[in-house]
């Protein structure tokens, strides 16, 4: 326990020290907001726009490149949840929002992921990077390569935290615009939400609580995503999306001065969304029986089959399979029998009258 106090206070110390020499940026933030955006995730329209091709700076909301960038490292097999991340001196010397890693400790990638988004750790941002790609730079370029790629293209990465830039270093810029590439991107891949949706979860074996910065879990109906960004100059900006009968909607809120606006105002936004896109149907499942309960109809079905007409071998009538095909048989006999019989009646009939005339005649 003591170990970890030193090391919270040498952190806090490095910390100060790294934010006092940092670049001098032009502030964006403004009232309600610098930029804001409202898309339908599954359709990629735009519901409502205002200012939303405006340079922004994302701040900690690019972690979500960052999760995307391992997120596909795991589906192309070069990477596991499951593999050990070594925490580096430069991942430890992090400052802003971290967990407070260790360069003695070892995680699992999936609980760096944890750390990434519900605390927005900045140090957990540095040890994924330098363990998926070799160093942060190499790390920065895949996420420039991947904007390119979905078409932000005024999106430009220098950072694989969001920080302040450092002294001689260039701040990250984007739009709301882009951004909204990005979380569509991100929409369509269910395990995102395991990360995005979670509010609190234990990290260092329960030392440590984190705890989302995304106010909006838990009070907007439906919404378990995306993630918040803040420094000053940049002001409050969030990602946002929530689902509801069918329908997913993201909303974006870029550069505003206070944090309870950017929520009320993404708030508003995804209610609109969800009052503009109808509800969609649920899909109709076909009704289908038990299969113990198809197999004795089958079974039904090929039996009656089987009996509707009794076989006869070695002129021995062979019983059909059920009742109703003796009642059928007995039936037909007796109905044969009742035309023999008015057969032979009408015979004897004709032949008694001939009879009697051959006799009157004589």
């Amino acid at each position: 326990m003591k170990q970890f106090i030193v090391s919270f206070l040498v952190v806090i110390l490095a910390g100060q020290i790294a934010w006092a020499s940092r670049t001098p940026i032009q502030t964006i933030a403004k009232d309600p907001y610098a930029s804001a955006l409202l898309l339908n995730a599954d359709t990629g329209e735009t519901l409502f726009a205002d200012n939303a091709d405006a340079p922004v700076y994302p701040a900690s909301a690019l972690k979500l490149m960052t999760l995307l960038i391992i997120l596909e490292r795991i589906e192309q097999g070069t990477m596991q949840l499951d593999d050990t991340v070594q925490v580096t001196v430069e991942a430890y010397k992090m400052g802003g929002s971290q967990v407070y890693l260790d360069p003695k400790e070892q995680f699992p990638v999936e609980e760096l992921l944890f750390a990434l988004i519900v605390q927005s750790a900045n140090d957990a941002a540095v040890a994924l990077a330098t363990h998926a790609a070799g160093s942060k730079e190499s790390f920065v370029a895949l996420m420039n390569q991947k904007a390119e790629e979905l078409g932000m293209k005024n999106t430009h990465f220098y950072s694989v935290h969001g920080l302040p830039p450092a002294d001689g270093q260039k701040v990250d810029v984007t739009t709301a615009q882009d951004f909204g590439i990005l979380c569509r991107e991100l929409s369509n891949r269910p395990e995102v939400f395991k990360y995005t949706g979670t509010k609190v979860r234990d990290f260092r074996g329960g030392e440590f609580i984190m705890r989302t910065h995304n106010h909006l879990l838990g009070k907007v109906d439906g919404c378990d995503g995306f993630k918040t960004g803040y420094f000053t100059k940049a002001g409050f900006s969030i990602a946002a999306t929530a689902q509801k009968n069918g329908v997913r909607i993201i909303a974006i809120v870029m550069g505003s001065k206070d944090r309870k606006v950017r929520d009320a105002k993404a708030t508003e936004l995804l209610a609109r969304g969800f009052a503009m896109v109808p509800s969609k149907p649920e899909p109709k499942v076909a009704a289908t029986q038990p299969e113990s309960a198809q197999k004795k109809v089958e079974t039904t079905v090929v039996s009656e089959t089987k009996v509707a007409v009794p076989i006869v071998q070695n002129n021995e009538v062979i019983p059909p399979a059920d009742g109703s095909g003796w009642t059928k048989f007995f039936v037909g006999l007796g109905v044969g029998f009742a035309l023999f019989a008015a057969l032979a009646f009408f015979v004897w009939k004709k032949r008694t009258k001939g009879a009697v005339n051959y006799h009157r005649r004589l």
